[in-house]
């Protein structure tokens, strides 16, 4: 069972799981789980917005291309391992559902599904996306996060619902 919360009674565990092992987003159909450590969640357009970033070189990219909305889903502490498996393989040469043993279930207000073993998880819509553009990027974050100049889509998701696992 799911119960609806809202943002603020899940923000501190969302973000504490940002910057720890991670969370996952989870695009297509078939669904394909993609570990992330970068998030954000705001109110943007008088909506609640979670912007996600894709690099356009992850299979997960052409998926959330090819749709109009995800799911992230925060794991308990107990599937490190599977989280490191999400952010290290390829859905183009494993089914990582299968590989980590995960249930899914379709969302409830998007089309898209979640991880059924999450204990969080947003269901969002995507209402606009952009590729970072680098001529107005803090040169220190360039020369960090893309030497190879592989830069972020930035996928901005209305969030249409937050679910706890009951």
């Amino acid at each position: 069972m799911r119960k609806e919360v809202e943002l603020f009674d899940v923000f501190h565990e969302t973000l504490a799981k940002l910057a720890g092992d991670g969370i996952l987003l989870v695009a297509g159909d078939p669904p394909n789980p993609m570990t992330i450590g970068w998030a954000t969640l705001g109110h943007i357009w008088n909506k609640t917005i979670m912007t996600v970033l894709v690099r356009p070189v992850r299979y997960t990219y052409n998926l959330m291309e090819s749709t109009t909305d995800f799911s992230v889903c925060i794991l308990p502490d107990r599937y490190r391992k599977e989280l490191n498996i999400c952010g290290t393989k390829s859905g183009r040469d494993i089914n990582k559902i299968e590989d980590c043993k995960f249930d899914i279930a379709k969302c409830i207000k998007a089309e898209s599904f979640f991880i059924s073993e999450s204990t969080i998880h947003f269901e969002c819509r995507i209402v606009h996306k952009h590729l970072l553009d680098p001529a107005t990027l803090e040169p220190g974050i360039i020369k960090r996060y893309y030497p190879q100049e592989d830069y972020h889509m930035v996928y901005y998701g209305e969030v249409l619902g937050i679910y706890t696992k009951t």
